[in-house]
């Protein structure tokens, strides 16, 4: 039995559009549950934005049990979280120079290595559902003390508010917040 090229170019088609479709509908029920979000600041000529996909809370236990203690996450849901910077900042003291970065932590009990890679990843984990980041690409780890927080945050949050001459960089969920200074 002979098959027509029309038949053929038809099954091709169908098939790619279902494999499309089904990777937008999983792209978006991940984003339902953990949506998108951006943070900016500026002050003068100085910019910058973070983008990144804020995870509910849920009654689950978060720091020590969805995010393990002293392993790389990647700062939120989804897709690796950026840093986006148009000046030559000092974040702590140490200095970042302008241009997008992933943003990587390290969850600790009483602290946070927060880590400024330079390398874009298209997903924040791989296949083994560890954290995609590639320590070559290390910019800048630094280490940052927890604080522990009254309220509950239900969902993930990343901020900037100024302070001072400071500008703090802040990153906070559950009972948990680190404040990262940045000075221009």
């Amino acid at each position: 039995m002979k098959i027509s090229q029309r038949y053929i170019i038809k099954i091709v088609i169908a098939t790619i559009a279902i494999i499309v479709g089904g990777i937008l509908l999983w792209r978006y029920s991940t984003k339902a549950l953990s949506p998108e979000d951006s943070s900016a600041f500026s002050e003068g000529s100085l910019k910058m934005e973070v983008i990144y996909n804020r995870p509910y809370k849920k009654g689950r236990e978060i720091f020590g049990g969805l995010v393990p203690y002293g392993e790389v996450w990647r700062t939120g849901a989804n897709e690796a979280t950026t840093f986006s910077t148009n000046k030559d900042i000092f974040v702590d003291g140490s200095p970042l120079p302008n241009g997008t970065y992933t943003l990587w932590t390290i969850p600790m009990q009483d602290s946070w290595k927060v880590i400024f890679n330079s390398k874009m990843y298209p997903w924040g984990i791989n296949m083994e559902e560890k954290a995609s980041r590639d320590p070559d690409f290390d910019v800048l780890v630094l280490e940052m003390p927890t604080i522990k927080v009254r309220d509950t945050l239900e969902q993930f949050s990343i901020y900037f508010e100024k302070a001072n001459d400071l500008i703090l960089f802040n990153l906070a969920w559950d009972d948990i917040k680190i404040s990262v200074p940045i000075k221009k």
